[in-house]
């Protein structure tokens, strides 16, 4: 479930930065599975997995018996890409799923301001550039994931997929943007 007081506080200035176009889904918009696999650059033999595993589980709607959907919100689809660049990096499994236990308590807003670094072995969390600097002192090549980068990618892919209301309700249709509508022809011929 996405925490709304994380992504509006106070000041409604850093929700347009984080998401320019207002697409930030509410709490009970979802994602079903394959369109979470495509979002994530996953299998769906890979998420299906993470999800028996309780790596991640859908936030919105868990399947139940035969023929239930799994609905997953932003932050899960959030979740499912860093995990995936950290496997594309070499992380294993196991210390993947420590950091994810470690990211799970926070909101949007926090995991946008977060840099994920690692040296192969481990995974570091840097939230200032003076983090960033003791990190490197140590010598050992590292690489990084900004978490924002992949809600930028994420935001950016929303539009493409089928999205639904836990509660049944009707979604509110966003009124295209030119810049979609390219997109969008560019890809279909």
């Amino acid at each position: 479930m996405v925490d709304d007081s994380s992504i509006q506080g106070i000041d409604g200035g850093e929700q347009g930065e984080l998401f320019p176009d207002d697409s930030l889904p509410d709490e009970l918009v979802g994602y079903r599975g394959p369109a979470a696999c495509q979002i994530a650059g996953i299998t769906y033999r890979q998420l299906d997995y993470w999800a028996r595993t309780k790596l991640i589980a859908p936030s919105i709607r868990t399947a139940h018996g035969s023929g239930s959907q799994r609905l997953y919100s932003f932050k899960d689809l959030l979740v499912l890409k860093i995990i995936k660049r950290l496997l594309d990096t070499g992380i294993s499994l196991h210390n993947i799923r420590v950091a994810v236990d470690h990211l799970r308590g926070r909101g949007v807003r926090d995991l946008a301001r977060v840099t994920l670094f690692s040296d192969g072995a481990t995974v570091y969390e840097c939230t200032s550039p003076e983090e960033i600097v003791d990190l490197l002192q140590g010598g050992q090549g590292v690489f990084g994931i900004a978490v924002s980068g992949a809600m930028q990618e994420i935001t950016g892919s929303l539009h493409e997929f089928p999205a639904e209301r836990a509660d049944g309700g009707e979604l509110e249709t966003p009124v295209p943007d030119e810049l979609s509508e390219r997109r969008k022809a560019r890809r279909t011929g």
